[in-house]
């Protein structure tokens, strides 16, 4: 079916990055205009002054209230409430993302990852919070085989898929080499609330799964706090809380790769409660002085990325967590694995689409969820 004039309120999804992925920020000027904290009383804190701006969105009385930062995981974070004005909850949804990207972040300087990655030594002793995001990530890195593998750090740390120009530099043989007979989760260990590695120098990378892992404890701190209709989008990891207070589900559109955000490959309608997530390699990624292309979504076991003819793929799950990690994992394990895996599991669907612009969905997919493709 052909995508014609969609008149109903679409999500475009971004891609979920391996880490915390790094859209371009807004200029000073447009990061100025309009940028009014939200009222911070009540709600959570993070251990630090904010940092952040929040840029609200809408106004007055009226719902959805919503609001977005540029400043949060290194991304554009939106969030909608469909049922309340009270803004202290949503802005508490910020200083949430907040304190988790201060614990959960590989590239922040005194983030308790940072400090378990810098630590001298095999072992260290983290947070509950960190704990649960590590615990989650090994499990995933045992079920892919390592196609997602969380101690990748030592192997990420060496490429940079930052810059907004897309041209970075590869890193050397030589330093690959070196750095791959750290990249090994059987050799991370964790006891209780400690982190023990087999091996000096070995480092987490707990991208795969962070954003999904924080956007699911900010659904529980809304529903804690009664709200019940809502839309948390952390740079295209889209949660779905519920569905719009009149009843109708919400509609999502999944973006076209190397398309604009506003290009939508597929559409799908009766969303209610669930978690959209997409891994890609159209927008994290460089050519390099001979014009060869690189994108973000790294091999474990070669420490380059991967090749696999696949443009992107994208998860549906109740949980966000578990989108991002399955979007990542079955990204790197390919079509046929990939597929394999998500066929195997219960209450998860997956569309992938391959080089030649074909989409390929998971068992079950297409009677699940009403769907129009371009």
């Amino acid at each position: 079916m052909k995508l014609k004039h969609i008149t109903c309120f679409f999500i475009v999804m971004l891609l979920s990055a391996l880490s915390f992925c790094a859209c371009g920020k807004p200029s000073q000027e447009d990061s100025k205009d309009g940028a009014t904290p939200l009222p911070v009383s009540g709600t959570p804190t993070p251990s630090e002054k904010p940092t952040y701006t929040i840029i609200p969105l809408s106004s007055g009385d009226a719902v959805p209230i919503a609001a977005c930062s540029y400043d949060l995981l290194h991304t554009v974070v939106t969030i909608q409430l469909y049922d309340t004005v009270d803004y202290d909850i949503l802005n508490g949804c910020f200083a949430l993302i907040d304190r988790y990207e201060k614990l959960l972040s590989r590239t922040i300087e005194g983030s308790e990852l940072y400090n378990l990655n810098h630590a001298e030594g095999t072992s260290f002793t983290v947070s509950d919070e960190t704990r649960d995001c590590i615990e989650l990530s090994l499990y995933y890195s045992v079920l892919s085989k390592g196609a997602l593998d969380v101690s990748i750090a030592p192997i990420s740390s060496l490429w940079d898929f930052a810059s907004a120009s897309h041209s970075s530099v590869v890193p050397s043989a030589d330093e690959i080499e070196a750095a791959l007979p750290l990249v090994d989760y059987t050799s991370v260990h964790l006891d209780g609330n400690t982190v023990t590695f087999d091996r000096p120098g070995m480092q987490l990378e707990l991208g795969a799964v962070a954003k999904g892992f924080i956007a699911d404890r900010v659904k529980a701190y809304l529903l804690e706090n009664g709200v019940k209709s809502a839309i948390i989008n952390l740079g295209g990891n889209v949660l779905l809380i519920g569905e719009k207070p009149d009843g109708s589900a919400f509609h999502v559109g999944v973006q076209k790769p190397f398309e604009n955000r506003d290009s939508v490959v597929v559409a799908i309608s009766e969303l209610k409660d669930v978690s959209m997530v997409s891994s890609g390699i159209y927008e994290r990624y460089f050519y390099d002085e001979d014009g060869n292309f690189y994108h973000h979504i790294l091999d474990s076991k070669n420490g380059y990325p991967c090749k696999n003819n696949l443009l992107q793929v994208t998860i549906v799950s109740k949980e966000s967590a578990v989108g991002d990690a399955l979007s990542t994992a079955c990204f790197a394990l390919g079509l046929e694995e990939g597929l394999k895996l998500i066929n195997s599991l219960e209450d998860v669907y997956a569309v992938f689409i391959t080089s030649d612009g074909k989409l390929h969905f998971s068992d079950g997919y297409l009677e699940t969820f009403p769907t129009e493709i371009e």
